[in-house]
């Protein structure tokens, strides 16, 4: 299938008026060359130059489909109405605009699982022209530090089961933060302060091409990228993946795994269901076969989740309790031709597969139905194009393995970062994935070409853990890989070298991992660890950590 050649020196689009009044999101975008091509080039795509996100989100599903049809569903039972969730974003606006002062522009830090008021909360902030910035509520405050540092939030609006890292950001890196709890009982708390607001709130007049969110990166050297991403992109994400493969309708009940902070879980809890006036299934932290419990009992149509999800929920034998979903999506990690085939023929079920990236926000090669050829990726999502490119940029023939290149109505543009000159090349956004391409144009995965490992569809930068082992007293030095792992793919495999005199024993690997719970979120810590004398180095003293993924390629 022949590929069409971006152009040599990419610009991007002249950026129109800004609607902000804090000029830091543009100022801080990357140079024009360094953009990569942008194009729009279905129908669905074209945008006014004027746009709010948010009034698209919540504002016109609900003169569509009224405002007492269910828009948030939780598993405790709780149900917000299209006309509820309208009232709290604009409650909430008003909270931030009249009592908080923000003004369009700013920055607020959203930190918090999968609850009503988190989707609330973020829906207000781009109604109000903010910035969001949503992080994981399992971040610790190593981690949150060099995220609020480079977005420089002037509100936080935390969980309030999550309060306690922000008075050690508030004390470093943000001392002017303005931190409000949602959730809670206090006086001040965010539920309270709603109750005092009228629920009248005018969007704010922003452009397309205005910043609606900062998504940080896992990062493949341990220090997260921010992602910038426009009020139309939002939008974009719907009008290519989830209006061309998904096909929501309003009697949809959709649950997602993936926390509102990674934005697979914002395009399936947020963006995809609202405007498809249909309900978003909220659920924190839940194990497979829980989460197969809740399918059934709630009667959850759209489910989407991580290969390891669907293995363990076939391995513990309630695969059946899926049954009465009409669509599944697979995403964060390749999903196996075995699972694949198991949910095929026990249920009917064809798993809809995708590759996607923070940087582009969205899946951007997927299929679905007939489309769907088991083992392949998928094909461009309509509205993306996509290649086979070699080191140097130059797109290659079928069959033949090399970089993915993807071209569409989104991009790359980091914040303020001299790695997007690593992300971009001759116009294309390079994911770091090994592919290669069929005959018929569908994209099969091969590897990942850098340090992240990904287990049970997280994203985990090799570098960050070595670094969190390295800062326990007993560890002269670490390697970390990732290992082969039957129910998650892969886990993260520590080489751990300890100081003389110190026995390498099942304590001792017990204690290196709780001690990186400590330091990082805990969902990195090394599952696995291996003490050695010393770690492979080439003649340069850099550490070959391709010889540590030979070894536990054939070591069990």
């Amino acid at each position: 299938m022949t590929q069409r050649q971006p152009q040599s020196k990419p610009q991007p689009l002249a950026l129109t008026r800004s609607g902000h009044t804090d000029t830091f999101a543009r100022d801080h975008l990357p140079p024009a060359g360094q953009w990569p091509v942008l194009e729009f080039s279905t129908e669905q795509l074209q945008y006014p130059e004027r746009l709010n996100a948010a009034t698209e989100l919540i504002d016109v599903p609900t003169a569509a489909f009224g405002p007492n049809r269910p828009a948030l569903r939780t598993p405790d039972g709780e149900v917000w109405t299209y006309g509820e969730l309208q009232r709290r974003v604009n409650q909430i606006a008003q909270v931030l605009t009249e009592d908080l002062g923000l003004v369009p522009g700013n920055r607020v830090l959203l930190r918090s699982p999968n609850t009503p008021w988190t989707v609330a909360a973020w829906l207000a902030t781009v109604k109000a022209g903010g910035i969001v910035v949503t992080t994981m509520a399992a971040l610790r405050a190593g981690e949150l530090a060099p995220v609020v540092a480079k977005t420089r939030p002037v509100v936080a609006l935390v969980d309030h089961r999550c309060l306690d890292d922000m008075a050690v950001l508030t004390d470093t890196v943000a001392p002017d933060l303005v931190v409000v709890s949602h959730g809670g009982d206090t006086a001040d708390d965010l539920s309270r302060r709603v109750e005092l607001k009228s629920g009248e709130f005018t969007a704010a007049d922003t452009a397309a091409d205005d910043v609606a969110l900062f998504g940080p990166t896992s990062g493949s050297t341990g220090v997260p990228k921010i992602t910038t991403h426009f009020h139309r992109d939002l939008l974009s994400i719907d009008n290519t993946f989830a209006r061309n493969l998904l096909g929501l309708v309003p009697d949809d009940l959709v649950a997602c795994t993936a926390p509102i902070a990674f934005t697979f879980g914002l395009g399936m809890l947020v963006v995809f269901p609202l405007r498809a006036g249909a309900c978003a299934f909220l659920t924190e932290a839940v194990p497979p076969t829980r989460l197969a419990e809740l399918v059934a009992e709630h009667g959850v149509t759209v489910l989407a989740t991580a290969p390891t999800a669907y293995r363990q929920i076939l391995t513990s034998g309630g695969v059946r309790q899926l049954a009465g979903l009409r669509a599944a999506v697979s995403a964060g990690e390749h999903i196996s031709p075995d699972v694949w085939n198991q949910l095929r023929d026990q249920l009917g079920l064809r798993v809809i597969d995708g590759i996607g990236a923070t940087e582009l926000l969205h899946i951007f090669i997927s299929a679905a139905g007939d489309d769907i050829r088991p083992g392949a990726t998928g094909r461009p999502v309509p509205g993306y194009r996509a290649a086979i490119l070699d080191p140097d940029g130059k797109e290659l023939g079928p069959g033949v393995e090399g970089w993915l290149g993807v071209i569409g109505p989104v991009g790359c543009r980091y914040l303020d970062d001299e790695r997007q000159e690593n992300y971009v090349l001759n116009g294309w956004n390079i994911t770091s994935d090994i592919f290669l391409r069929d005959e018929d144009g569908y994209f099969w995965y091969r590897s990942r070409n850098d340090s992240m490992i990904v287990s049970s569809g997280y994203n985990i930068a090799g570098p960050e853990v070595e670094a969190a082992i390295d800062t326990h007293p007993d560890v002269l030095e670490s390697a970390v890989v990732a290992a082969p792992d039957p129910v998650r793919g892969s886990v993260v495999c520590a080489f751990v070298v300890l100081r003389e005199g110190v026995a390498g024993d099942p304590a001792k690997a017990k204690e290196i991992q709780d001690h990186v719970k400590r330091q990082i979120a805990p969902y990195k810590y090394p599952r696995v660890v291996r003490f050695t004398g010393s770690l492979p180095r080439n003649t340069s003293g850099k550490l070959q950590h391709f010889k540590l993924r030979q070894q536990v390629e054939v070591q069990p």
